[in-house]
């Protein structure tokens, strides 16, 4: 592994591009981790240990990216209102992002929905062992929780109470409530502006200086992806339950053909906006290869907004919006394809017609809703199924037999996810003028050299 990082490094002295040596890691995490696995086994001592050395490397590289998330979103979001970049389009903005990330969630749903059933899956047909029962206890224990909340409750939940306490992490909504508390901010800025412009002149003096210092961490922290999508492949292939996705190889088909689907949409949608998705493809290969490989949305989010202003030309104020709502509302994949499967699986099992209308009415409504919240935390994906399988009185613990191919399908997931908010920044800026189209149309504007 230490060979293969001093590679990368030279690579990188050789100013090879960026997006080359992500691609390059990827390549040869891939090889690097099916060959320890063959040699050694995937449960081997010697892998075990192996694996938790180049955990410094790839969670360690994680964990640097989550560390400047959310002083990323406060100040990019603050900054946006003291350069006054989206105050005169900020109740749009905001409805047309939400709009369109919980639009596209509902589309996700019907195209789960309609791939489960070409691919006639059901959940008597998943054989589970001991490890699949227990996962299935699990879920229907943290039910009884998720019952409680009601939709009124989950959207008060989106509100900041504390915003120190926030600024920890510590809720599964806490991206979306510093959101909120820098638009408070922001909006108290323009009053002091106009009543105390001195008082307001040395703050914007000090939101500027924070925001330079906050992206040249997140410039560090970029630099370091090549090897920590290395080291994060690497544990991937080779820990992966390969006997367990061939016995469930037609659910993870059919997963990637609904998630491939949906990302087909994406770029129907920016074609409709008069963009050229084969630019948008190009461009967003970098930070959609480290979603796929990292499965982390909060930990893509430095790369996405990074993406979304120097690839593509949206404003800082929509691109930070965009992709900070994207955490917690309307993830296509986690929230609108998933569950929708499952649902659609597990229904027979109880005596219930999957494709009656009302039933995939229903469906595709309680998914839009159930997006709110529950998927900016890990195993969001989960927590988005259980909602909507106990929203539909279905039974739970069926989802537990899904447990050996959870973290390939969650690959894919991922990525569509970022891409969704991605594309939610990039019609919003279309829509509102917020989008350079000079910059999304340069060929020669690659994403971040690191």
């Amino acid at each position: 592994m230490l060979l293969l990082i001093i590679g990368l490094f030279v690579m990188q002295r050789k100013h090879v591009s960026f997006s080359k040596r992500v691609f390059t890691g990827l390549g040869i995490g891939i090889v690097f981790g099916l060959v320890l696995q063959f040699i050694y086994g995937a449960q081997s001592e010697v892998l075990k240990t192996s694996l938790a050395w180049f955990d410094i490397v790839g969670r360690g590289y994680v964990k640097f990216l989550q560390m400047v998330v959310m002083p990323l979103v406060f100040i990019s979001i603050l900054t946006a209102f003291t350069k006054m970049k989206v105050t005169k389009n900020f109740g749009k903005i905001g409805l047309l992002i939400i709009g369109i990330l919980v639009g596209t969630t509902a589309v996700a749903a019907a195209v789960g929905i309609t791939t489960a059933t070409v691919f006639n899956l059901e959940g008597i047909q998943i054989e589970g062992g001991e490890a699949e029962t227990s996962r299935g206890e699990q879920l229907e224990n943290r039910l009884g929780d998720l019952q409680k909340m009601t939709f009124p409750q989950k959207l008060l939940e989106l509100l900041p109470e504390n915003p120190f306490r926030d600024f920890t992490g510590a809720r599964a909504t806490s991206t979306i409530a510093v959101v909120v508390f820098a638009a408070f901010i922001g909006f108290a800025f323009l009053g002091v502006r106009r009543k105390q412009p001195e008082q307001a002149e040395f703050f914007q003096k000090i939101v500027e200086a924070l925001y330079a210092i906050i992206m040249r961490v997140v410039t560090i922290v970029l630099r370091l992806t090549p090897y920590g999508v290395l080291a994060l492949m690497t544990r991937v292939t080779a820990t992966t339950d390969y006997e367990g996705i061939w016995k469930l190889g037609e659910f993870v088909i059919a997963s990637y053909v609904a998630l491939i689907v949906m990302f087909l949409i994406h770029l129907l949608l920016l074609a409709g906006a008069r963009l050229n998705p084969i630019t948008y493809i190009r461009k967003a290969i970098p930070v959609l290869t480290f979603a796929f490989t990292s499965r982390t949305s909060a930990g893509a989010l430095p790369l996405n907004v990074k993406t979304q202003t120097h690839s593509y030309g949206v404003s800082e104020g929509v691109a930070n919006f965009a992709g900070s709502l994207g955490l917690s509302i309307g993830q296509n994949g986690c929230a609108g394809i998933y569950p929708a499967m499952l649902a659609v699986m597990i229904a027979p099992t109880v005596g219930v017609n999957p494709l009656t209308p009302s039933f995939i009415i229903t469906l595709i409504a309680v998914v839009a809703i159930s997006s709110f919240g529950v998927a900016g935390v890990g195993g969001g994906a989960t927590f988005a199924a259980l909602l909507v399988l106990s929203a539909m009185d279905l039974p739970v613990a069926l989802a537990g037999l899904l447990i050996s191919v959870e973290p390939l399908i969650d690959m894919g997931r991922t990525a569509l996810n970022v891409s969704g908010s991605m594309v939610a920044g990039i019609l919003t800026g279309k829509a509102t003028k917020e989008l350079d189209l000079s910059i999304y149309n340069d060929n020669s504007k690659q994403q971040l050299e690191a």
